[in-house]
């Protein structure tokens, strides 16, 4: 089969698209046939092992796994003995986290893994964005314990994460307050948010607003920078660890003063998560944002792009 394969970490050059085996299927395997998968920040960050810790677990020297990909959207090819909830040329989408693979024609995934039914009225190319940036946007929004009527800011509204958790938050019955770039601002107004943002043209920190939750759906800022937004119990969420991981830190200290504190996501990587997006995408309160599309055979130019930090929302890889 055809597959985007990388033998060493690096920037996106060290990726090449060749002939490699098929995988193999086990019992509770699901064979999925790819139609359709992305390059995502998951992916840039194992490819290139960064931070270095990654490597403690992907390979100290070289990688393990030598294909790439968590997001899919497919046709199940075969299944393995015990697998009751898929059967051969089911259309199917998911999220394989634990064991990547999707840049390629064929993947392998455990039935009981994020692995759901396509969602109904989507394509492949469609729906198969639906699950890293929106799972890391629901992980952010139920950590917070965001509730109807609450106002939340969401810093970085257009890449996928933050762009799945203004959809989210309005679904949830939030008042959300979005921050973008300027080409960005009628964008993340159709996609719900009730107050815009640029931050090119005024420092969102600055705003008189108080916020019950501030999101930053990037990681390019700190509970430092954001402290004044909150009201006197809120909360900072980020969707990574901070400069010299301090939301970790802060996670476990900011609680004991009573005030303003920090929470620090746990996502859940399992099938009530994959149908759960499933149905939001279904019901039109979520559909992902795609910014490109790409073949599977410039998958290279695909991260390049990824990695310039100016997509907006997804891309997506069409096999």
């Amino acid at each position: 089969m055809k597959a985007a394969v990388r033998a060493r970490y690096g920037p996106p050059e060290v990726v090449s698209v060749s002939e490699v085996g098929m995988p193999a299927v086990k019992d509770g395997d699901v064979l999925v046939r790819v139609r359709a998968t992305t390059v995502n920040r998951t992916d840039c960050a194992m490819r290139a092992a960064q931070p270095f810790i990654w490597r403690f677990f992907t390979g100290l020297v070289r990688p393990h796994v030598p294909v790439l990909g968590t997001e899919f959207a497919g046709d199940v090819e075969a299944v393995g003995d015990g697998v009751t909830a898929f059967k051969p040329g089911d259309k199917v989408f998911g999220y394989n986290d634990p064991g990547f693979g999707a840049h390629a024609e064929y993947l392998v995934i455990q039935q009981g893994r994020t692995l759901a039914p396509l969602p109904e009225g989507l394509t492949y190319e469609e729906a198969v964005p639906g699950t890293e940036g929106a799972h890391y946007a629901l992980s952010l929004i139920t950590s917070a314990k965001v509730r109807a009527g609450q106002d939340v800011l969401v810093y970085g509204a257009t890449g996928a994460i933050g762009s799945a958790a203004v959809q989210l938050l309005k679904d949830a019955g939030a008042n959300v307050t979005a921050v973008c770039g300027t080409k960005h601002l009628d964008l993340v107004s159709r996609l719900g948010a009730d107050k815009v943002v640029d931050y090119t043209a005024t420092d969102f920190t600055a705003d008189e607003q108080r916020y019950d939750v501030v999101i930053d759906a990037v990681g390019k800022s700190t509970f430092g920078r954001c402290r004044r937004l909150l009201k006197p119990r809120g909360g900072y969420i980020a969707s990574d660890v901070g400069p010299l991981w301090q939301n970790l830190a802060l996670t476990a200290v900011t609680p004991l003063f009573g005030g303003r504190r920090v929470r620090f996501p746990y996502p859940r990587h399992d099938a009530e998560m994959a149908r759960r997006l499933a149905g939001l995408m279904e019901s039109g309160a979520f559909r992902p944002v795609i910014d490109r599309h790409y073949p599977l055979d410039e998958i290279v130019d695909a991260y390049r792009y990824v990695e310039t930090g100016q997509k907006t929302g997804n891309v997506v890889i069409t096999i």
